[in-house]
């Protein structure tokens, strides 16, 4: 069976990069990422649009870049159109964070399933990324999702999870057990580490440390299972978004560069999965 580990970045990550605030040009993006090792990168339609898409995709094409599309649909025949300039990409799924959100789990059941209908016709995978502010917003009712709809398939950040349900530390096992049902369900993942209280930490903060080490262990549980169940590609993409996802000091200034950040998790998780028994 063949496995191989697949690691990208965001485009929204990228937009700026760093510290200085200053928006790089695509070419210059892309150049960077290829020669850090990504083997792709994610265009997210939420923070940028079409026009976006397409002015990037040919600087991704000339560096060997994958794309990664995300669709933040606000109607569910608004995803159709993005599933189809997908295919027309090549990207190997679309992580939907879909912006139709009913309130009982009753309500949400069609419009996931609609979706799914959907993908199948035009032929592109999809999965839901567990997100705020989007249909699998909570984790209680995204549980219920999966529950009651076998073939949906999640791509894991979890860093929303323990800001929305605010999960003390150390986590109890009733609430590690509930993330390890995401798990099982996720065919990708996203790196970013997070608390109870911030969406995004810096990663060598001593106080930061336990968060750190609790994201790890998810990662290595997720691509572990992953590898139990899949074959082909795992994708892993290291979103470390901007301002005001970043934190920043009085004088605006991000507190961490974001750049060598996502490399030490892309370490991480390439380390992660050799120890697993992967090629890296």
């Amino acid at each position: 069976m063949s496995q191989c580990l697949k690691t990208y970045t965001s485009l929204w990550a990228m937009q700026p990069h760093d510290q200085t605030g200053i928006k790089l040009p695509y070419d210059q993006v892309c150049e960077m990422v290829a020669n850090a090792g990504y083997d792709g990168m994610a265009i997210d339609l939420g923070a940028g649009d079409v026009t976006q898409a397409h002015d990037v995709r040919p600087h991704m094409e000339r560096h060997g870049l994958t794309p990664l599309i995300v669709a933040f649909p606000k109607t569910v025949e608004g995803l159709r159109e993005t599933l189809v300039m997908a295919k027309d990409f090549g990207s190997p799924f679309v992580d939907v964070i879909g912006q139709v959100m009913p309130l009982s789990v009753d309500g949400m059941i069609p419009v996931i399933r609609q979706w799914m209908d959907m993908a199948d016709q035009i032929g592109v995978p999809i999965q839901f990324e567990s997100h705020r502010n989007c249909i699998t917003n909570d984790l209680y009712s995204t549980l219920c999702l999966l529950d009651a709809i076998p073939e949906m398939r999640m791509c894991a950040d979890l860093s929303h999870y323990v800001v929305d349900r605010e999960f003390w530390f150390p986590m109890s096992d009733r609430d590690m057990g509930l993330i390890s049902r995401i798990l099982q369900r996720s065919d990708s993942f996203q790196g970013r580490v997070a608390s109870r209280q911030q969406i995004q930490l810096q990663l060598d903060f001593v106080q930061h440390q336990k968060w750190v080490e609790l994201f790890k262990g998810w990662w290595r549980e997720g691509l572990e299972d992953w590898r139990t169940r899949n074959e082909g590609d795992c994708i892993f993409l290291c979103e470390l978004g901007p301002p005001e996802y970043a934190m920043t000091g009085p004088d605006g200034r991000e507190m961490s560069n974001r750049w060598q950040e996502a490399l030490q998790i892309k370490s991480w998780v390439h380390q992660i999965w050799y120890d697993l028994g992967g090629d890296t």
